[in-house]
């Protein structure tokens, strides 16, 4: 199974869609509001150099942004 972290904000749209893909499909994934948590924050920033929320880490790969068509090929769907 892969290892899915989404990392989100609740006012994001994009971000919903993509908890809802990934729910829809019954994959389970971590969850991370980047406007509370400083350290997911820091994390998406620094380590990932990512600026924008949906932020996604499967496995080793980043999808950075609404990319619907990415999550698919790297989930195998």
């Amino acid at each position: 199974m892969k290892k899915v972290e989404v990392y989100s904000q609740p006012e994001c749209p994009p971000c919903q869609v993509v908890k809802q893909f990934l729910t829809h499909h019954q994959i389970k994934f971590t969850e991370f509001d980047v406007s509370t948590d400083k350290a997911a924050r820091e994390r998406m920033i620094h380590t990932f150099q990512a600026y924008s929320t949906p932020t996604v880490k499967v496995d080793d790969d980043l999808v950075i942004g609404f990319n619907l068509p990415k999550l698919e090929e790297l989930l195998n769907l």
